[in-house]
């Protein structure tokens, strides 16, 4: 292996129930119609096709930039306050670092990517970072992982991406790239996705450099 792809929000950090929040919070006040699907239907896509989501889909009356904005931000301030690093996170990051070349493909906004490494003193760790906004489409597509790829200069099929989400696990799949999976514990990967999975693990202390090493 090449390199290894990292995802960002439930993988490395705990997010999908602050999104969730921060979401359900904005509809209301700007008198959208919150729908108990909502949180897994927009899980992996980009901030272009969430926004649209809401607007098209929880009746928020507002241009879908302006609703990514806002929502964004507003998650920023929740990590600025307390960032919710999943257990493992920095020493798997670290030590696979000191063996390949690391890359991140993630669905959250640039800005809160670039936020969330830095308080988690991890940026310098990778040398490649993607924002699916950067891309043609969000998870399930492969397009994220392949660009992490391009920035990377390494063929997609050398590559070991860490993933715990059913779009996730599919985006990194069709990118032709192994898939580590950590399953997302308050929503859990579809048993079709987990059987696209080479290796799945309780947690990230699980993935160490002996782990990728195996996927040879």
């Amino acid at each position: 292996m090449s390199a290894v792809i990292f995802d960002m929000d439930g993988v490395l950090v705990d997010s999908e129930a602050v999104w969730d929040d921060v979401r359900k919070r904005f509809v209301d006040e700007q008198g959208g119609h919150w729908q108990q699907s909502a949180q897994r239907d927009m899980m992996g896509m980009s901030s272009v096709e969430w926004s649209r989501y809401v607007r098209d889909r929880l009746g928020v009356d507002m241009d879908p930039e302006e609703i990514s904005r806002e929502v964004a931000d507003r998650v920023a301030d929740v990590y600025r306050e307390k960032l919710p690093l999943l257990p493992g996170a920095v020493e798997a990051v670290e030590s696979l670092a000191e063996e390949w070349p690391l890359g991140l493909a993630s669905s959250s906004n640039r800005h809160v990517i670039d936020l969330v490494l830095d308080l988690a003193g991890i940026a310098d760790a990778f040398k490649a970072t993607v924002s699916s906004e950067e891309v043609g489409a969000g998870k399930p597509a492969p397009d994220v992982y392949l660009e992490a790829a391009r920035r990377l200069s390494v063929d997609p099929a050398a590559c070991v991406a860490i993933e715990d989400s059913t779009n996730g696990i599919r985006s990194a799949h069709a990118a032709g790239m192994a898939v580590i999976v950590v399953p997302n514990q308050d929503f859990p990967p579809e048993s079709g996705a987990l059987g696209l999975a080479d290796v799945t693990v309780k947690s990230l202390t699980e993935v160490t450099p002996e782990t990728v090493r195996r996927l040879r």
